[in-house]
């Protein structure tokens, strides 16, 4: 007797998620069952998602918080700074060529000088490039070598718009342009195809529009790829727009919704066999009667005549669960927690606020590292080989330049982002005197979480103790977090 297998028995073991039925028929990427590349996936949709983007940025308020959310957590107030860890042969640190590296790099970054526009500072130029990022999914960043400054270096934000999303070809070297960017046999971007005018500007006529060719060398292309072989960046939101729109919707039908409600009117029905009309205080444009009702007032109505009352009907109980809930699904599509996207503290305590904190600030230190590499590396290795090669600007106290010869030397570039506080200070600085004492744990940790350089305190203390001892000021001691140690009548003097 032999085995004769069921037919419609043979996918029972097979991955759920792509077994094609009536229930799931059309689920996959937009044409049935078949899978296309990043690239065709944006192609067509790609500046529909950015204008949406762009128009919920404008006019959504959640949106808007969101994208303001990651400007101040990637950038924050005092922007990415720069320390100089170049060393000598010896291995110590070259102090006096960090300093020149570091107050020169400073000197450029003023309002004024960084930029072809001369209208933003370096740390304008970083809050602009995230939420760029954030909003559009991509931006462009071109280096400008020998610009007519004193640094003879400036960079050019150029909106990713002047990438056409429809100039694909091959080329007869074997090179592919896959919407506006030239790539190589080795998917390498070599050039970007630039158009010269704004494709939505007021003076834009595309007869008149040509593409400007701007080596890869030149350019920073920006956008966290999501998929091998993407070529441009999706905004962040996609995920959690078509939500935003209908959710800002919803509000505003609410809204409508009540201030009918709290406006009472209605209608006056005549009597069948009423004579005369009935006087209104006014007419509607077609001849009806219109009669005002103030506050309080009571108008008496001609015999016969009866009011009907017109009370529409307004969001029940279920408005504020609704709003939560629908909140909740996007701050799961723009990766930060509900409360801050909705402004919504009620409920929040120590300990669920705090592990909302260690979540996004993961988020946030991802993002930090990403734009360290993509944007502040690449910047000041351009700004510093500039300087080296021009030879003008970074010079010693005694006016000779440093060396070319020693780029490699220099170029140590330590970039912090900022850090953050704790919603309870007092706990965490407990944690760390536990962490040091038992010894997992360093001063150089503690302070770079804060986005803070341990050197740096260091000479502020030195600084501190030397400016008190030139006034006789005897510096008190600080007690440990949670000491129950008693004050002394005459304080300790402060060893650094």
């Amino acid at each position: 007797m032999g085995f004769s297998p069921v037919p419609h028995k043979s996918f029972e073991r097979t991955y759920s998620a792509g077994v094609v039925n009536r229930l799931t028929n059309g689920w996959g990427s937009g044409i049935g069952t078949f899978s296309r590349s990043m690239d065709a996936e944006t192609r067509y949709t790609l500046r529909v998602m950015r204008a949406r983007s762009r128009d919920l940025y404008q006019n959504n308020d959640y949106f808007k918080k969101f994208i303001k959310i990651v400007v101040k957590n990637i950038i924050g107030p005092k922007g990415i700074t720069l320390q100089i860890k170049a060393k000598n042969s010896d291995g110590t640190l070259d102090s006096q060529a960090n300093k020149i590296i570091k107050d020169g790099f400073l000197a450029w970054g003023k309002r004024g000088i960084c930029d072809v526009t001369g209208k933003m500072s370096w740390k304008d130029c970083q809050r602009l490039f995230i939420q760029t990022v954030a909003t559009d999914g991509e931006v462009l960043v071109r280096k400008i070598r020998g610009f007519n400054n004193k640094f003879r270096f400036a960079i050019q934000f150029i909106e990713a718009d002047h990438l056409d999303e429809n100039y694909n070809s091959v080329l007869e070297n074997g090179h592919e342009i896959r919407m506006g960017v030239e790539f190589d046999v080795w998917d390498r971007p070599v050039a970007y195809h630039i158009l010269v005018k704004h494709p939505g500007d007021y003076t834009y006529q595309r007869a008149g529009n040509r593409y400007e060719v701007v080596p890869a060398s030149e350019m920073i292309h920006a956008f966290m790829a999501e998929r091998p072989r993407q070529s441009r960046g999706v905004p962040w939101g996609h995920t959690a727009m078509t939500r935003l729109n209908n959710l800002g919707g919803y509000e505003e039908a609410a809204i409508i919704s009540k201030r009918t409600s709290a406006s009472k009117m209605g209608f006056l029905s005549p009597p069948v066999d009423a004579e005369g009309n009935y006087e209104g205080d006014d007419t509607t444009e077609s001849g009806d009667l219109i009669s005002e009702v103030d506050p309080g007032a009571i108008e008496l109505l001609p015999p016969g005549y009866t009011f009907s009352k017109f009370d529409p009907s307004e969001p029940g109980g279920d408005y504020d669960p609704f709003m939560k809930r629908t909140l909740k699904g996007i701050a799961s599509g723009l990766d930060v927690s509900y409360h801050k996207i909705g402004s919504d503290l009620e409920g929040v305590n120590y300990a669920s606020a705090r592990a909302g904190e260690l979540d996004d600030r993961d988020t946030w230190r991802t993002i930090q590292d990403w734009t360290v590499e993509t944007l502040n590396d690449d910047i000041f290795a351009c700004w510093l080989d500039v300087q080296l090669m021009v030879g003008k600007t970074l010079l010693t106290a005694n006016g000779a330049s440093l060396p070319y010869a020693k780029y490699d030397q220099f170029n140590a570039a330590d970039h912090r982002p900022r850090g953050w506080d704790w919603p309870d200070p007092l706990k965490d600085q407990l944690a760390n005197e536990k962490g040091l004492a038992n010894r997992i744990n360093t001063r150089t940790r503690m302070a770079a979480e804060m986005g803070e350089d341990l050197e740096e305190i260091f000479s502020e203390l030195a600084q501190e103790k030397v400016l008190a001892q030139k006034y006789g000021i005897e510096l008190i001691e600080p007690m440990p977090a949670g000491s129950t140690a008693k004050l002394t009548a005459e304080p300790a003097k402060v060893e650094v």
